[in-house]
């Protein structure tokens, strides 16, 4: 069982649609599952969270300071959604649709303040888990 438990949280560091199925498969428990899940999914955003920090630090010693000369506009689609939606929608929406090492990446590559995305990437994990492992879990139980 504990291997079962951890190799569906192993699963979930790196994506959530694979450990769901993985753990339907193990025929864990819907708690199982969930529990499993949102621990692999924290565990990630810690990490990625860590590391990324740490890059960007080593990246930035090295780099030599840019002259501002003439700014791109910055009119992207990204950069769009950053400044309506800001920290929160990065953590909580992106960790949703794309996961959360991506949105810690987009994170740490606008400087948003790192406590904060991890707050809201770790919302977005267990909302992410609740709302997938219900409609797997239940799901599966209909076929």
């Amino acid at each position: 069982m504990f291997f079962k438990f951890l190799t569906v949280a192993a699963l979930a560091s790196f994506e959530v649609y694979a450990a769901i199925p993985t753990g339907l498969a193990f025929e864990l428990s819907f708690l199982a599952i969930f529990l499993s899940t949102t621990t692999g999914g924290l565990a990630c955003v810690i990490l990625a969270a860590f590391l990324g920090d740490r890059i960007r630090r080593v990246i930035n010693k090295y780099r030599k300071p840019r002259k501002v000369v003439d700014e791109k506009p910055k009119d992207g689609l990204v950069y769009r959604i950053w400044k309506k939606y800001g920290t929160v929608g990065l953590g909580l929406l992106g960790t949703i649709t794309v996961g959360a090492p991506i949105s810690i990446a987009v994170g740490v590559g606008f400087k948003a303040p790192l406590r904060l995305l991890i707050i809201w990437c770790c919302v977005g994990v267990v909302t992410r888990c609740a709302i997938f492992t219900t409609v797997g879990y239940y799901g599966f139980k209909l076929i």
